[in-house]
């Protein structure tokens, strides 16, 4: 069986058939949030339900990096090379210094406090954008069951420290990414909750100055949704989905799948030069070698 699927041509020059798909750590409960530190060599990821955040390095295999992580989900690092976290359980952004300590970035807005922080993004400005759906606080599995004070939303938090609520019309945003230039803003809408809400990718086109226009639907994924997405540095879209990956190219038609066996949460691109695939799915992580490289930002 093949591990993959071109529904464009162009997308046979993705993948490499001497470079599968590979399973490289399972026994998890539900994975998320990966994030390639290069200076390292290691990948984190977040194990939600079991409240930790874990190391896979190359030869060597998992570790624990974080224990308890306040039930951590999304990850990624800032322009020194910081990483910056959702944590469902505290309902707040949180950045680890260099030295080890935590840095509270947000936790509340207008006086309430924040439902679950989900993804998070930082732009070359230094500005910390993230997305705040209700996931973590419906239940007490991958946090703790609360009330929700405010709708959800996607924020951005200048490098002054102040906070704004930048996008407002969603049910429940979830994965973000911008395009190489940062021009392009895509947020995925996985719906609140128990609903039947839509679930689809929109695209927002950012201004000079930050602001964002239009918002028009960019792409449906189909099976599943999306979660996690991540550009490469020609401005395809990859998308976590039901059966696997999903490459979409910038005008929004689907190129071509990765087959995962897990449904899965979110991705990241890696490796010597960012040209490996890290994939979280369900109860194990996965990754690929692509003929492509990834972008991320700053």
């Amino acid at each position: 069986m093949s591990f993959f699927e071109a529904v464009d041509a162009g997308f046979k020059s993705f993948v490499m058939g001497n470079a599968p798909l590979k399973q490289i750590a399972t026994g998890f409960d539900w994975v998320e949030g990966p994030v390639w530190f290069g200076d390292a060599g290691c990948l984190l990821f977040s194990d939600i339900p079991n409240n930790r955040i874990l190391r896979w390095l190359p030869g060597v295999g998992i570790s624990t990096f974080r224990s308890p992580s306040n039930y951590a989900n999304g990850h990624t690092r800032d322009g020194e090379g910081r990483l910056v976290s959702c944590e469902h359980g505290a309902r707040r952004v949180t950045r680890t210094e260099l030295d080890g300590s935590i840095t509270v970035i947000a936790d509340g807005y207008q006086g309430k406090r924040l439902n679950s922080p989900n993804d998070v993004v930082v732009t070359s400005d230094g500005s910390i954008w993230f997305t705040d759906p209700h996931y973590g606080i419906m239940t007490d599995y991958e946090g703790f069951r609360a009330e929700q004070e405010l709708p959800c939303q996607v924020y951005r938090v200048r490098p002054s420290g102040s906070i704004e609520a930048v996008l407002t019309d969603f049910n429940c945003p979830n994965g973000l990414a911008f395009s190489p230039d940062e021009s392009r803003l895509y947020v995925a809408d996985t719906g609140r909750m128990f609903s039947s809400d839509p679930q689809h990718i929109r695209a927002f086109d950012v201004g000079t100055d930050g602001a964002l226009s239009g918002g028009e639907v960019f792409h449906t994924i189909v099976p599943g949704a999306a979660d996690g997405i991540r550009v490469d540095s020609d401005g395809n879209l990859w998308s976590s989905a039901g059966d696997g990956v999903h490459c979409i190219a910038p005008d929004g038609h689907l190129m071509g799948k990765i087959l995962v066996p897990e449904r899965v949460s979110n991705i990241c691109f890696g490796g010597r030069a960012k040209h490996q695939l890290f994939i979280t799915a369900t109860t194990s992580v996965y990754t690929i070698t692509l003929n492509r490289k990834g972008v991320q930002h700053p």
